[in-house]
């Protein structure tokens, strides 16, 4: 679920797609009889058809392989999570949350799995069951991008109007990944919001110092230095965004900010 940009930065949950974890689907050969390995291989590229057409905006025909996997091997985490998403897109939210549950059951300790259900659960209205599943996730050893988790987990409780928590959980991620450059936005625009103008300030600048800048945080830059009345600082950021990055959603909404500074 990533994600739009406009003149007042929004929280967003970004989910990755190797949270379908595609890297497990196969099976050793060595310990899997022949006739099942093949049905386990076609699975798989069933699958990643499935998820292929999902990116691709074809829906039906997603549908059409991830149904075939299924009947291939029903008992692929993998498969139940691709599914998953699949439903959550065609707006059957009891069929995706059905699939992610039988997907964990298969896999308890596939943390990316965890982290889907997660964002599957932020985004339909249950922020705690959400916020505990993204920790879970965090937490596990095994997952490759912890700050991730840690990372959801803050927007999904700004969304819960739970922005101490949020803060720390933002903080978390850019201490496990300092270039993170979404956890430092996210911190950065709730203590905007929240008028502490000095430490969004500092954020901002101590990231653009160290690590490469973004759009989102240029032009929450401008924001911030024009709420600071620093008419310079914000022509600064103006100038880099419209550089780097002409053309983006941000800079498109520099000019909309410029239009309608009120």
């Amino acid at each position: 679920m990533s994600n739009q940009v406009n003149s007042t930065a929004q929280p967003r949950i970004s989910l990755r797609l190797t949270a379908l974890a595609l890297a497990a689907l196969a099976l050793a050969a060595c310990t899997t009889p022949a006739k099942q390995q093949r049905r386990d291989d076609a699975a798989a590229i069933n699958t990643r058809l499935g998820i292929e057409y999902m990116r691709r905006g074809d829906l039906a025909l997603a549908k059409e392989k991830l149904d075939k996997a299924l009947a291939q091997d029903s008992d692929s985490a993998d498969v139940h999570a691709a599914r998953a998403e699949l439903f959550q897109r065609m707006g059957e939210k009891d069929d995706a949350d059905s699939e992610f549950r039988r997907a964990l059951s298969i896999a308890p300790q596939n943390a990316a799995i965890e982290n889907s259900y997660a964002v599957f659960l932020c985004s339909h209205g249950r922020p705690d069951d959400g916020v505990k599943r993204f920790l879970e996730a965090a937490r596990n050893p095994l997952y490759k991008t912890p700050e991730v988790a840690y990372a959801n987990a803050g927007v999904c409780l700004r969304v819960a109007k739970r922005d101490d928590e949020a803060a720390l959980n933002f903080n978390r991620a850019l201490q496990i990944n300092p270039n993170y450059s979404e956890a430092a936005f996210q911190l950065a625009n709730l203590q905007f919001e929240r008028g502490q103008l000095p430490a969004a300030r500092g954020q901002i600048d101590g990231y653009l110092a160290n690590h490469d800048a973004t759009a989102d945080l240029l032009l929450l830059g401008v924001r911030v230095a024009r709420a600071q009345g620093d008419r310079m600082g914000a022509v600064g950021y103006a100038r880099r965004l419209q550089r780097d990055f002409a053309g983006s959603d941000q800079a498109r909404a520099l000019a909309a900010l410029d239009h309608n500074p009120g």
